[in-house]
């Protein structure tokens, strides 16, 4: 019994060491000890930044036509990478592993293929549709300032259209409500 701990600390010992690079231990003592698998942040670089589409159906940016799953969502982007997630403030990294538990909620709702399912067909329309693509896109670094001055712009142009049509039914009810309250006089 003291030999199996004194061998399972001396391998605890060389996983903390070793925390910088993947490792995998296996300790056999006649009992089976678990798999240890420790992991560096990732790597991930982009030689230019990524074009982001934002799915309706999600409420966030996602990128397309890169080989990593990386999103952008409240001024953090998030990488799937190694059946985990990691956070950085830019696109390049550095990364940071985040608990599925502090994802954003937008983020947490969706399971990774449903999120590549919606990536994929808003891409499909972003390249069929162009110059008429009425989605929204941005790529960091890359007259971000502007584009999320326009998507402001956009958003109240919206708002306003929605307070002009509730005030022009709120119009027509009252309208309606004086034709029906004269016709009873």
């Amino acid at each position: 019994m003291k030999k199996s701990v004194f061998v399972f600390a001396l391998a605890a010992v060389a996983v903390a060491s070793l925390a910088i690079a993947e490792v995998n231990v296996n300790v056999s003592v006649g009992v089976p000890a678990p798999r240890v698998i420790v992991s560096s942040p990732p790597s991930v670089r982009f030689d230019a930044p990524p074009l982001f589409v934002a799915p309706p159906q999600l409420g966030f940016y996602v990128g397309v036509d890169t080989p990593y799953d990386i999103l952008f969502s409240s001024d953090f982007f998030y990488l799937y990478y190694g059946n985990g997630w990691h956070r950085s403030r830019h696109h390049n990294g550095p990364w940071v592993e985040v608990p599925y538990r502090d994802l954003p909620p937008a983020i947490s709702r969706y399971r990774i293929e449903k999120i590549r399912s919606y990536r994929d067909r808003e891409y499909r329309t972003y390249r069929n549709e162009r110059e008429r693509y009425r989605g929204r896109t941005f790529r960091p670094e890359h007259e971000r300032k502007e584009q999320i001055k326009e998507e402001r712009r956009h958003d109240k142009e919206e708002l306003k259209s929605e307070r002009r049509h509730e005030k022009e039914e709120r119009k027509q009810e009252r309208r309606e409500e004086k034709q029906h309250g004269h016709g009873r006089d």
